[in-house]
């Protein structure tokens, strides 16, 4: 699933769109957004819940 979200990538240190997002849960209870960057393959992670 490609989407228009972009999160910050660390390794390509630009905001770049996702793919394969989803919602999680942190270990505090608090909403998170998962993603993979589709250029360097990297797990993305931010903190609040999906928009």
């Amino acid at each position: 699933m490609t989407t228009s979200l972009q999160i910050y990538c660390v390794k390509c240190k630009a905001k770049t769109d996702s793919k394969d997002v989803q919602g999680v849960t942190m270990k505090n209870g608090r909403p998170a957004t998962q993603a993979i960057c589709p250029i360097c393959g990297t797990k993305k992670f931010r903190i609040g819940a999906m928009p």
